[in-house]
């Protein structure tokens, strides 16, 4: 396995995921793991990741230089080049021409980390600081106009440096640098894949729990889904599902869920109607943060009067992704910003009665993808879109309430019939609609009407870390507008939302 070392690069995440393509395990960690957590892991290299600050200012991250002991091959991106040639004995300053977006790499050696790259090649720079001296050993192996330090390497040491992002498309030889990496010089072997991930994990799952009892939050979901079927076939009969119907579901939810894993897939399901139990908690509350972590709090006290119910449960089971983490990074104690909780991960209150088991965390939302297929689920269940944790209560800006849940699900309603009479549903990664607290001034029948307004989202992406809007046929857009204004009462106005992730997040809230 590879171990990444987050310093809060908006790459960090496209990295692992580049590793992986190579079929190459890896995780991503802070910088304040452990040395012995680190030697635990038995990683064959280290990459250590970009990131937005100076390596030199008050507080800048840092791993313990231990690392650069342990006879492991270490690749620097960006800030990490930095931190290295800081830690052994170099020179970091901040350079008179800084360097974002495309630059021409000059390629001095072609040998180990550059094998097989071009001597001219494209690449992309995203910094402000650069190197002023070179730690004793390190050998200049690339260089670009404005820097003459593009990339460097210690032979004796394994030790390498690139100032520029090989994670990103726009660096032409990237993926051969990473594979130069892992293959040539860590000496990885091609052994992830999801058949490995399946066998590995149903024995890890089987360690933890021993003979206990796990408890799942089932929300039909494509994430809780797959994490169900997984731990069914470790545990069986252990597995008990609790399926909670929070009050803002999309019509239909609960009949479909209870349909499928009760009689279907014959897993133990338990159901909790809670509704008007999340809807008295969230009357009045119009922050999103707070919509989620009051939604995450119940979630949980429901979870532990199910337990109750339930002989010897000892464990709680989620379907945490990898991006529920990166995005939550204060989950991580990393030095990446928190872009908003997730869920599965903000909502936890500091003291459980249940222990976590989470077989998904360390997964893209692709992979649980691929992973759901090798565990035999249906298309209808693994390519289902996502559907966030907090439900319809994030995608209605400003309070909740039964009568604006009703609105916005009609709206839902055919917004998804209209996808799939297009045939795009599977072709898009999300569609749905949003509620605004806006009104606006309306005809309808030679009558003046004030009513709501609702937005539609539709973005194309391949794991939700970026995303760009879709551009939806007009025909397919007048039609579902005619029908959401003709057949929802109190809507009488839709836009559509043109923005990308980023700057942009996939939901409103």
């Amino acid at each position: 396995m590879i171990l990444i070392i987050d310093f809060g690069s908006q790459y960090n995440q496209l990295i692992a995921r580049r590793v992986r393509e190579h079929h190459v395990y890896c995780q991503i960690e802070p910088p304040n793991i452990s040395l012995a957590a680190i030697k635990a892991l038995k990683p064959e290299g280290i990459i250590l990741s970009g990131g937005p600050a100076s390596i030199y200012s008050k507080g800048a991250p840092r791993v313990d230089k231990g690392i650069l002991k342990l006879g492991i091959p270490v690749l620097g991106i960006c800030y990490g080049l930095h931190y290295m040639v800081d830690s052994l004995g170099g020179k970091v300053i901040g350079s008179s021409k800084r360097e974002y977006g495309f630059a021409e790499l000059l390629v001095k050696s072609q040998k180990r980390i550059f094998s097989g790259v071009n001597k001219k090649t494209q690449c992309w720079m995203s910094h402000g600081d650069t190197i002023g001296k070179l730690p004793t050993g390190f050998v200049i192996t690339a260089t670009t106009e404005n820097t003459p330090v593009a990339a460097a390497e210690d032979v004796k040491h394994n030790f390498y440096i690139l100032q520029f992002h090989p994670e990103v498309v726009h660096t032409s030889a990237g993926k051969k640098i990473l594979a130069n990496f892992l293959f040539e010089i860590c000496h990885c072997k091609k052994s992830w894949s999801m058949k490995s991930f399946v066998k590995h994990t149903i024995a890890e799952i089987r360690q933890q729990v021993g003979d206990g009892k796990v408890i799942l939050g089932l929300s039909g979901g494509v994430d809780s889904s797959v994490a169900a079927v997984l731990l069914h076939r470790a545990i069986g009969r252990q597995l008990t599902c609790v399926f909670v119907d929070n009050g803002v579901l999309r019509a239909g939810e609960a009949e479909r869920v209870i349909q499928m894993f009760k009689k279907h897939l014959q897993i133990n399901l338990h159901f909790s109607r809670s509704g008007r139990l999340f809807l008295s908690k969230l009357k009045g509350v119009t922050d999103p943060e707070k919509k989620r972590k009051i939604i995450g709090r119940t979630f949980i006290e429901i979870f532990d009067q199910e337990a109750r119910k339930i002989k010897n449960v000892k464990f709680l089971a989620q379907g945490t992704l990898y991006p529920d983490l990166i995005e939550s990074r204060s989950a991580f104690g990393g030095p990446s910003a928190v872009i908003k909780s997730h869920h599965n991960v903000g909502g936890l209150p500091k003291k459980m009665n249940l222990q976590l088991v989470e077989p998904l965390k360390h997964l893209f939302k692709d992979e649980v993808r691929l992973l759901g297929k090798e565990l035999g689920l249906a298309d209808d269940v693994i390519l289902r879109q996502p559907f966030p944790g907090p439900g319809l209560a994030i995608r209605i800006i400003g309070e909740v309430t039964a009568q604006r849940l009703s609105v916005l699900r009609k709206a839902d309603t055919i917004l998804i019939e209209e996808i799939r009479t297009a045939n795009l549903y599977y072709k898009l990664w999300q569609s749905f609609t949003v509620l605004l607290p806006l009104k606006s001034v309306g005809i309808m029948g030679d009558q003046r009407t004030y009513e709501n307004i609702v937005a539609i989202r539709a973005v194309n992406s391949d794991d939700a870390m970026t995303a760009d809007w879709t551009r939806l046929p007009q025909e397919l857009l007048a039609r579902i507008s005619t029908r959401i204004i003709n057949e929802v009462r109190g809507i009488n106005r839709v836009v559509y939302d043109i923005s990308s992730k980023p700057p942009s997040t996939i939901e409103w809230e």
